[in-house]
């Protein structure tokens, strides 16, 4: 009896450890064809995927004739028009107009401002890192002054 039991644990052993051999041999399998297929997307080499911590994304849906203050961004800024119409300035510049799919950099530094058209809301999406450098408030001249 304890021969037969001895048998079936080393058999219950041997099935376990071929269970776990063949599932380690199909995760492997499909990494390696994930890899390869992720791979043949590039030519001349594959690309280092780098994490940026520091960057940060938002998007923000500003109401008809909202906008932000005067501010300026160290590292820059870029944003880009989901939805509506949206208005920018750089200090002592002309208003611009921005529709959808139109991006709008602002380098380092560049005192500006944002926000939706008066007569249509509008969705940003903002892609900023570094710190955000506050100033007055846009008048109602300079939002409407230039359009």
């Amino acid at each position: 009896m304890a021969k037969k039991l001895k048998n079936a644990s080393v058999k219950q052993i041997a099935i376990s450890v071929c269970a776990v051999v063949v599932v380690g041999l199909l995760v492997l399998g499909t990494q390696s064809s994930n890899i390869s297929a992720q791979q043949t997307h590039f030519m001349g080499g594959s690309p280092e995927v780098r994490q940026a911590e520091e960057v940060r994304t938002i998007r923000i849906l500003f109401p008809a004739g909202v906008r932000s203050d005067w501010h300026s961004h160290s590292w820059g800024q870029l944003l880009m028009v989901e939805e509506g119409r949206s208005l920018a300035q750089d200090r002592g510049g002309p208003v611009r107009l921005y529709e959808p799919g139109e991006p709008y950099w602002t380098p380092g530094g560049v005192e500006h401002w944002h926000g939706a058209h008066p007569d249509e809301s509008a969705l940003q999406l903002t892609i900023y890192e570094g710190t955000v450098d506050w100033g007055d408030q846009v008048t109602d001249e300079e939002y409407k002054g230039r359009l």
